[in-house]
């Protein structure tokens, strides 16, 4: 028959076996959970129009005279023009200098340090091919 003073024992096997296995789906899942968080967003930045920046051609030829687009400088007076000139240019704006070959290095260099006086900083020196 039965034995009243046996102590009963819980089997707990199948019980952790279970929560282990919920535990693996937990931890599977747990980094795919998106959370979203509704944002509003002010009027004026999604209506900012991008604008091109405008490049400055210089080129300089072997007598000396400079040209910007149709307008034609003298070496001399190149300086008060070009700083007379370049606040109707963005800052950011790409300064592009060429300049003829048999042309002293010097003067080269000049237009380059009135260009960068000017407040431009994105300068480059056009090379011939």
């Amino acid at each position: 028959m039965f034995d009243w003073d046996e102590k009963p024992e819980l089997n707990i096997t199948p019980l952790v076996d279970v929560m282990l296995v919920l535990l693996a789906i937990l931890m599977v899942i747990s980094p795919n959970i998106v959370y979203e968080e509704l944002i509003r967003l002010p009027q004026g930045s999604a209506q900012q129009e991008i604008t091109e920046k405008k490049e400055i051609e210089i080129s300089i030829s072997d007598q000396r005279k400079i040209k910007i687009g149709s307008n034609q400088y003298i070496f001399e007076t190149f300086a008060d023009d070009f700083i007379r000139l370049a606040p109707t240019y963005p800052n950011d704006s790409t300064v592009r200098i060429s300049a003829d070959g048999r042309l002293n290095y010097s003067d080269v260099m000049y237009i380059l340090s009135v260009v960068k006086k000017a407040g431009f900083h994105n300068v480059s020196l056009v090379t011939a091919q």
